[in-house]
C-alpha cells in the first residue's frame, strides 16, 4: 500500500473544516476519500479508519495520519497492529514506517509488548533507524526474548542494518536456541553479513 510522503505545503497546517470531518462518515466513498485527504483531526481519522471498507479511502486515511507525523498520530496507529484484518495491519505498518522520529520514541515499548505478533511487526520498524539505534534496541530484545519467531524477525533486520555490537548477542542467542537449526542458520548469515560490512574498505 504506497503512501504519499509528508508534503511541505504550509497550507496543510490549517485546521479542517467541520464539513470535511463530517464527510468522513459519508455514504459516498469519493466524499470520504476527499475528506480523509483533507482531514488533520487525529480523533476523527482514528475513529473512522478501523471501520472503513474502501481500500482507497483507507489509504488516504493512513496517508493523512503519516503526514501529521507526531508521536500522538503514531499512537493512533498502534492498535491496528493488533487487528485481525491483515490490510489494516499492513497499512498501519506502512504508515508508521513513514514516521521514523515518532516511532523511535515508541519502539522500545513496542518491542516489549506482550503480544508476540506485535513484537514481530515492531522489528520491521527498526529498519528505518540508524544502525546504532536498531542494533541497541534489537539486541535488547534478543537478550530477553523466548519466542523463536520473534528472534528470527529481529535477526533478519540485524542482518541488514546491524552493527558489530550485535555479534556477541547473536552468538549468545545461537547458544540459547541451539535446538532450532533454522534460527542458527539465520544467525550465521546475519553474523557473516555484519562482519563483512564492518571489514569492507570504505570508498
Amino acid at each position: 500500500m504506497p503512501l504519499v510522503r509528508k508534503p511541505q505545503d504550509p497550507a496543510l497546517a490549517a485546521p479542517p473544516t467541520p464539513g470535511a470531518l463530517a464527510a468522513l462518515s459519508s455514504a459516498d466513498p469519493e466524499e470520504r476519500w476527499a475528506a480523509a485527504r483533507a482531514a488533520l483531526n487525529l480523533e476523527e481519522l482514528a475513529r473512522a479508519l478501523p471501520t472503513e471498507e474502501d481500500a482507497r479511502v483507507r489509504e488516504a486515511m493512513f496517508t493523512s495520519l503519516a503526514r501529521i507525523d507526531t508521536v500522538e498520530s503514531a499512537h493512533h496507529l498502534l492498535p491496528l497492529l493488533r487487528s485481525d484484518d491483515a490490510q489494516l495491519r499492513a497499512g498501519a505498518l506502512d504508515a508508521l514506517r513513514m514516521m521514523p522520529t515518532a516511532v523511535e520514541a515508541l519502539l522500545a515499548t513496542l518491542l516489549q509488548d506482550q503480544d508476540a505478533d506485535v513484537r514481530i511487526l515492531s522489528c520491521e520498524l527498526a529498519r528505518n533507524l540508524s544502525s546504532e539505534q536498531a542494533t541497541s534496541m534489537l539486541c535488547a530484545l534478543l537478550a530477553r526474548e523466548d519466542q523463536v519467531n520473534v528472534c528470527a524477525a529481529a535477526i533478519e533486520v540485524l542482518a541488514e542494518v546491524g552493527s558489530p555490537a550485535a555479534l556477541p548477542v547473536l552468538e549468545s542467542c545461537q547458544q540459547r536456541f541451539h535446538d532450532a537449526p533454522f534460527l542458527g542458520f539465520a544467525i550465521k548469515i546475519a553474523m557473516d553479513r555484519i562482519t563483512s560490512q564492518s571489514t569492507a574498505p570504505r570508498g
